[in-house]
């Protein structure tokens, strides 16, 4: 059986700025799951702007999906929107469509938090996909006022369990663009068009993470280098077997 939750944050009840292409996307990855990859429909949960507070998070992360899914499991996350950072600890947070970075703790939904309530699923494997950034630098990141932005490590700032993979779309210190002309994400166009069209589905609609990041890594860095004069690396993040 396979489990979605799929969230996309473009519009903020703080006034932050927009998360570009973020809900549409959601939407699109969502019609992936159910149409390319046949996942049941009533077993995607679709969260956009203001139904994707912390408190739909917390419903979902931490009640939904241990509640639905069994042994054996595909379990698919899907992120598009702001992340933040904590300055003074250093973690990671998804800024939820209340979220506010002056109080990131309290309004935030932190990776580390996600992480631990997916690693305790019977899953046999979790996947998550993080159109996000977390540095505070831009992009799909904000800070509180007067903070600088931090270098992250993604790898260390919030660590996975064993049947865990993460790819996220840039490295902790980079900011995470969308691609106008395409009308997505960056990284997610690239996620959608290696589903669509290359070698990356399994036939019982799994996705194998190493191809997609094998595919997705060069295209996002070619056309941010290309296009926008900026680097973004995607980072994929696995669970120690």
């Amino acid at each position: 059986m396979s489990y979605a939750i799929i969230i996309g944050v473009e519009q903020y009840r703080q006034k932050l700025p927009k998360a570009d292409f973020a809900v549409q996307d959601a939407l699109l990855v969502s019609n992936y799951l159910t149409g390319v990859l046949g996942y049941p429909k009533e077993n995607v949960v679709t969260l956009t702007n203001d139904n994707a507070t912390n408190v739909d998070l917390v419903k979902y992360f931490e009640k939904w999906l241990p509640n639905n899914v069994e042994p054996g499991s595909t379990v698919f996350i899907y992120y598009s929107g702001h992340g933040a950072p904590n300055p003074t600890t250093g973690d990671a947070y998804l800024v939820p469509y209340d979220g506010d970075p002056m109080f990131i703790d309290e309004t935030g939904y932190s990776l580390k938090r996600m992480y631990d309530a997916l690693g305790k699923l019977p899953a046999k494997e979790v996947l998550v996909a993080l159109d996000s950034c977390f540095s505070g630098a831009g992009g799909r990141s904000v800070i509180a006022k007067g903070a600088r932005p931090l270098v992250m490590n993604l790898k260390s700032t919030a660590s996975v369990s064993k049947n865990v993979t993460v790819l996220a779309a840039s490295s902790g210190d980079q900011i995470s663009m969308s691609y106008d002309e395409k009308g997505h994400g960056l990284f997610t166009y690239f996620m959608l068009k290696a589903i669509k069209d290359e070698d990356v589905v399994r036939p019982d609609g799994s996705l194998k993470m190493t191809s997609l990041y094998n595919y997705i890594k060069p295209q996002v860095q070619s056309i941010a280098r290309k296009k926008y004069n900026n680097e973004q690396t995607p980072q994929l993040i696995e669970g120690k077997k």
